[in-house]
């Protein structure tokens, strides 16, 4: 009975407010869905990439080379296992991505999930839970929400895994980070995560996989990796719904 009640309040404020793309503003079928033009510049990272850090390669791998390593990886080996991305960062995966981070529609968090289900499936089977990269509390009180808080929530849910959303605090406000270079951005993010003392007992020994919504460097999530693996964390994945294929330093 209560199922029937919620289907039939859901009709009614689907006819009232219609849902619409969350790219293209079309009305649609249900919330989360994309109208079929959004599908048009939707660019799916898939192989070949980076074994390590999920960058898709510019060229087509060999067989016996299909676990090989980009160069950065090689040079600077990451310390969390593998990241990987559902979307190429590009003009119409950022229009997407702002719209979910700025924009309150948090409703788009559906249509990211096979996304997410589908590029992270080896990380998530190995998983024990999830922690999203957290907001400053003045960002997070400016902003209403964190994004990475709410892909985290939905894809937990969807999986069957806990989510620590407290697992790591910001210590100190980072300027926002888009006009930085490489090595500014590590610099910024430097020593500004911990874990929070409530949540230690909890993540030590366990296989980690933290959500965020863009991976353009990787400093942010290289700090937070550091920060779990020093408290105790076995393994540490990243999950983010897209990443930048290149990033000049």
């Amino acid at each position: 009975m209560r199922h029937k009640i919620k289907t039939i309040m859901g009709m009614g404020l689907d006819m009232i407010l219609p849902p619409r793309c969350v790219v293209t503003g079309e009305i649609v079928e249900r919330q989360g869905v994309l109208a079929p033009k959004a599908w048009a510049g939707i660019d799916f990272i898939r192989d070949p990439m980076c074994d390590k850090c999920g960058v898709p390669f510019a060229f087509e791998m060999l067989e016996e080379h299909e676990n090989a390593q980009c160069a950065n990886c090689l040079d600077h080996p990451p310390s969390y296992e593998s990241a990987r991305a559902a979307l190429k960062y590009n003009d119409h995966s950022r229009d997407l991505i702002l719209g979910f981070k700025h924009a309150d529609m948090i409703h788009a968090a559906v249509s990211f999930l096979p996304w997410l289900k589908m590029a992270g499936a080896e990380m998530l089977g190995q998983a024990d839970a999830l922690v999203p990269v957290p907001l400053h509390r003045w960002r997070l009180l400016k902003r209403r929400y964190n994004q990475a808080a709410v892909i985290a929530q939905y894809l937990g849910k969807d999986c069957g895994l806990p989510v620590l959303h407290q697992g790591l605090i910001r210590t100190r406000a980072t300027p926002t980070q888009g006009h930085l270079d490489y090595a500014e951005r590590a610099k910024n993010v430097k020593q500004a995560f911990a874990v929070h003392p409530k949540y230690k007992a909890q993540i030590a020994g366990k296989t980690i996989v933290l959500i965020d919504d863009v991976y353009t460097t990787g400093s942010t999530v290289k700090e937070c990796t550091k920060v779990l693996l020093k408290a105790g964390t076995a393994k540490v994945h990243i999950l983010t719904l897209a990443r930048v294929a290149k990033f000049e330093s």
